[in-house]
């Protein structure tokens, strides 16, 4: 069992600088797996929580370099999995409410499908957006998503090689360099309550400790069981997937990013921006198990992960994103001041909160301060723990601790010292002794806000107006097939689209979910029919066009 502050303590100022990776020894286009849980923070190990064993990421931790200060910029999935696709943070590419429409609608029909009785709508990033793995396709890699996708926008066609329950690494050409995920959803908060009934992977009377903001009653603290449950049983799967790159001679040739896609499953953790909400394990393994055991305490943001992926593969970042690579052939040795976290809407409940942080000091700003602090989201009510806090407050049994979340009334601006308060309870904004850093913080995060054009400073409605609803989506201009000696010209006139290309056998064919992405003229195919679509992220995909005759 660990002590909480000890815990809190460690993650904050674990080592002082970051690592030098100038002498990482790489292939030249190494593999590379990137491996996700949901609704996760640090309780592991490594980070200081000894409350259960985590033997397979214990092992990723002492041969590679675990990560004490890596943040997303939301407290949820799909805004956060829109930074790290697109490299920018997701105010500033329309990504930030929670959700814009369901993720699979994107992938299937277009029809009328409502989210929660709102209008479905794609996100729209800046002409020329693509997708991290689009890149590296271009570079010749081979890219699988195992299966989750959530970007706040239909996945761009050209995307993956494979995107399902069956995408694997093990799919591709002989020796073709590849970059697949997996995503992990048994630590999801959802699975507090649907494995309610299931056996635990821990002892049914483990000993837990409880976060004060949460109830210390035995129906909180079963929940909190289920949690741990969780994590052991998503160690497993890391152990897995382990153990198919060493069995097939690969986990020396491959690197491995374990991450989880923001903070905890539990109440006052997943949706805030406390760090309890988007403070993130990461551990990273190198071949030969260079730089094994090290921490680095860093600044990091989701952003930063796409350009270091690209860097990694030897490919130059980017110069629309707002992340920085902190390792490979393009690295930025520049360290990060601050990152910078957003909430807006999550489901039917409107806020809108901005915040900044450096390593030691958090600074909030409640734009709607009139509102409460908590909001009721009928999808989190559904968990036994956050049904004990709502009785506990109807009762007026919550200790001081537990009650602030319920408070009626935001502050209009909050300060906290995460080292000395890593639970974000003493607001210490109007004291003296921390005005400098407070007119630090609001000029930086004004500056923020104003260099990205967060679309989040205007109601949704007016900004799904400017973007064009649902129904008046543009969609992407079927690319031409021009015919030129031997070979083929494709060209789209949307701006900044993908062009991806198959060859049917026939003219009865229909064209499968795997496009080649179309980079320069192709070679005419006798008796093959070429068919080419095109696609902007935030557009709809064009028709097909075929091959002229």
């Amino acid at each position: 069992m660990f002590g909480l502050a000890l815990f809190f303590l460690t993650l904050a100022h674990a080592q002082d600088d970051s690592l030098d990776y100038k002498n990482l020894r790489l292939p030249e286009r190494p593999n590379i797996v990137w491996i996700v849980a949901e609704d996760l923070g640090p309780y592991l190990p490594m980070y200081g929580d000894s409350t259960v064993a985590t033997p397979h990421l214990s092992r990723l931790a002492k041969e590679g370099i675990t990560y004490t200060n890596v943040y997303s910029p939301s407290g949820v999935c799909a805004p956060s999995r829109a930074a790290i696709a697109t490299g920018m943070y997701p105010t500033k590419i329309g990504a930030m409410h929670m959700r814009t429409g369901p993720w699979f609608s994107f992938k299937t029909k277009d029809r009328a499908l409502r989210n929660y009785g709102r209008e479905v709508y794609e996100a729209k990033p800046p002409v020329g957006t693509h997708m991290h793995s689009e890149y590296l396709r271009r570079a010749g890699y081979y890219c699988t998503n195992n299966r989750k996708e959530d970007y706040q926008f239909r996945a761009e066609m050209t995307a993956w090689d494979e995107s399902s329950w069956k995408a694997h690494w093990k799919n591709r050409p002989p020796e073709k360099p590849f970059f697949a995920i997996f995503n992990s959803g048994v630590t999801h908060e959802s699975q507090i309550w649907v494995k309610k009934k299931d056996s635990l992977w821990v002892d049914e009377n483990l000993k837990v400790r409880v976060q004060p903001y949460l109830p210390e009653t035995e129906i909180a603290k079963t929940d909190i069981r289920r949690m741990y449950s969780n994590i052991k049983e998503m160690d497993e799967q890391v152990g897995a997937l382990l153990k198919e790159l060493e069995d097939e001679g690969l986990l020396e040739k491959t690197i491995i990013f374990w991450y989880s896609d923001h903070g905890g499953p539990l109440p006052r953790q997943k949706r805030t921006i406390y760090d309890s909400g988007i403070k993130v394990p990461l551990i990273v393994r190198f071949p030969n198990r260079q730089m094994a055991g090290m921490r680095d305490d860093q600044l990091i943001s989701f952003v930063d992960f796409k350009p270091t992926l690209l860097s990694l593969a030897g490919i130059p970042n980017p110069d629309y994103t707002d992340g920085r690579a902190w390792m490979g052939r393009y690295r930025d040795n520049r360290p990060r001041k601050y990152i910078f976290a957003a909430a807006d809407r999550f489901d039917h409940q409107h806020d809108r909160i901005r915040a900044v942080r450096d390593k030691r000091y958090k600074y909030i700003r409640n734009y709607i301060s009139g509102k409460p602090y908590y909001l009721p989201v009928k999808y989190r009510e559904t968990m036994a723990i956050m049904k004990e806090l709502l009785r506990l407050n109807k009762e007026d049994k919550l200790t001081a601790q537990q009650a602030l979340w319920f408070r009626q009334q935001k502050d209009p601006v909050e300060l906290f010292d995460t080292w000395t308060d890593p639970h974000e309870l003493r607001n210490l904004a109007n004291h003296s002794d921390y005005t400098e850093k407070m007119a630090e913080f609001s000029s930086v995060l004004d500056s923020w806000i104003s260099r990205t054009d967060d679309k989040g400073m205007v109601p949704e409605k007016e900004y799904i107006e400017s973007i064009g609803n649902y129904w008046e989506q543009p969609e992407t201009k079927a690319p031409s097939i021009r015919k030129q000696g031997n070979v083929l010209i494709l060209k789209s006139s949307t701006p900044g689209a993908s062009i991806g290309y198959q060859w049917l056998a026939n003219d009865a064919a229909k064209p499968g979910h795997n496009w080649q992405i179309y980079t320069r003229p192709i070679k005419d195919m006798p008796n093959m029919t070429l068919v080419a679509r095109a696609h902007r992220i935030g557009y709809k995909p064009s028709m097909f066009s075929h091959e002229p005759k």
